[in-house]
């Protein structure tokens, strides 16, 4: 079932979002070489708490599993859902995945971004700089009158005319008092396909983008998606709302 939300709970949904973004900014000034994944955890969760929010992932379970933390860091290779670690010591030419969301007045917010790690090659920022295009690109289709492949189309687009792959395994989702609602929002397909996009509905847009193939497989500790060529993996993610006058980021500081 599809909720589409009112203004109001947009507005509310915005509010969320805002804590995810500003705590993404504390959290991106943090990164550099000898941070631990775990330090950004830390910041991740008082962030959080200190704007009357709650962690959305720490707790969150898929079968027996329980995700153990606030923030999922995902570095190089790693796609998605990264445990943080204090093991896990940040290097100079890494490139780390920053998911994050909260529940704030019972709605959630949701949002990622990669950083880089001190100084990349150009080909690591071109990674970087065509996920985050693929994900703007999704946006700019999730219109009124518009489907969910136009969105999906979209984002598959640009990463693959870039020589890139997206991920199939891991989708986009709507968003609002669960943190994952019906649709799923895939990173590819062929447009004029699936749902109609509808006033009031609130999607999570995630495009993740390997340098390589875009095979996945987890990690024994049953959260962490790793390339399975190895190769490096980018992702951008941003929650927005379509509205009679186009599509409206939330998870934005602006």
């Amino acid at each position: 079932m599809i909720f589409l939300k009112s203004r109001e709970e947009i507005e509310i949904i915005r509010a969320a979002n805002r804590i995810v973004a500003e705590v993404h900014a504390a959290i991106r000034d943090a990164v550099r070489p000898g941070v631990s994944t775990a330090e950004l955890d830390a910041i991740a969760e008082e962030g959080a708490l200190r704007r009357g929010a709650r962690p959305a992932f720490k707790g969150y379970r898929v079968g027996s599993n329980v995700f153990p933390a606030s923030l999922c860091t995902s570095v190089n290779e790693e796609v998605v859902h990264g445990i943080p670690s204090a093991s896990r010591i940040l290097e100079e030419g890494d490139i780390i995945g920053l998911d994050f969301g909260v529940v704030y007045r019972g709605y959630y917010g949701d949002a990622a971004l990669t950083v880089a790690v001190g100084g990349v090659p150009e080909a690591t920022r071109r990674l970087m700089a065509v996920t985050e295009q693929a994900l703007h690109a999704g946006i700019e289709a999730a219109r009124v009158g518009n489907r969910i492949g136009d969105v999906s189309s979209s984002v598959q687009r640009v990463a693959e005319a870039a020589g890139f792959s997206v991920v199939r395994d891991f989708v986009g989702h709507g968003v609002g008092r669960s943190l994952h609602e019906e649709p799923q929002v895939p990173n590819y397909g062929p447009p004029s396909r699936g749902i109609p996009l509808q006033e009031g509905m609130v999607l999570a847009i995630e495009p993740m983008v390997n340098a390589g193939g875009p095979e996945v497989y987890l990690k024994e500790d049953g959260w962490t998606a790793v390339t399975a060529d190895g190769s490096l993996s980018a992702h951008y993610e941003h929650s927005i709302a379509i509205t009679k006058d186009g599509p409206y980021i939330l998870s934005t500081l602006e």
